[in-house]
């Protein structure tokens, strides 16, 4: 018996080619997103890496995506390779125009560098959603379309804006707290199958009665 999609299918349903399934077209080596997540665009879900902008390995930062996460189209990540020196008279980078001006380029303790980007999992992001280098989005965190995200934002919070801020958490604190330890998306498929009506539940009591397998 199947117990969901397949998650090693670039499609999880082949009849909605707009849904990949992330981890399995990334191409590149300083990239991870975990089982589930998934990119929803309908112009090409398969070309997800084109979203994650100014993205060059001698940086060493990673985008780091956990599992189950929605991420909607237009999404955009934009790495620590986007950044100027800004402790000079100008930002302006003649080094990338050759010509001589090579002469003055950055060495790399000049750039501003805020390290790897990190969303946890069961994360959705909304549409046209920018993420800056080096931002932390914690579990089962929401945010709303057409949000620039600064700075980090907790686990089962609601934020949106730019710059992106906290609106609310979703849960209080002490059903936060059961989440983050019961780790739901790291469960085998079978027994996220006979949980399913209590993770889609609105009814919070649900969760604290979850099955085994």
């Amino acid at each position: 018996m199947k117990y969901g999609p397949d998650p090693n299918a670039v499609y999880p349903n082949e009849a909605i080619k707009s849904v990949c399934f992330i981890k399995n077209i990334i191409t590149r080596p300083n990239i991870t997103v975990g089982e589930y997540t998934y990119y929803d665009d309908i112009n090409g879900a398969e070309k997800f890496e084109e979203h994650v902008t100014h993205h060059y390995e001698f940086l060493g930062d990673k985008l780091i995506i956990g599992k189950f996460c929605a991420i909607a189209k237009g999404i955009e990540f934009v790495m620590n390779g986007a950044n100027h020196r800004m402790n000079s008279v100008t930002t302006y980078p003649f080094n990338i125009m050759g010509r001589g001006w090579e002469k003055c380029a950055p060495a790399l303790k000049d750039l501003p560098y805020k390290g790897d980007t990190v969303i946890g999992n069961d994360v959705w992001l909304g549409q046209n959603v920018t993420v800056m280098p080096g931002v932390h989005i914690g579990n089962g965190a929401i945010i709303g379309a057409n949000s620039v995200v600064t700075k980090d934002i907790d686990p089962y919070c609601i934020a949106a804006g730019n710059p992106c801020k906290i609106v609310k958490k979703r849960f209080d604190d002490e059903l936060i707290s059961y989440l983050q330890e019961l780790k739901w998306w790291d469960w085998p498929p079978e027994k996220i199958f006979i949980n399913l009506e209590a993770l889609c539940s609105g009814d919070l009591k649900q969760i604290r009665n979850i099955s085994e397998v």
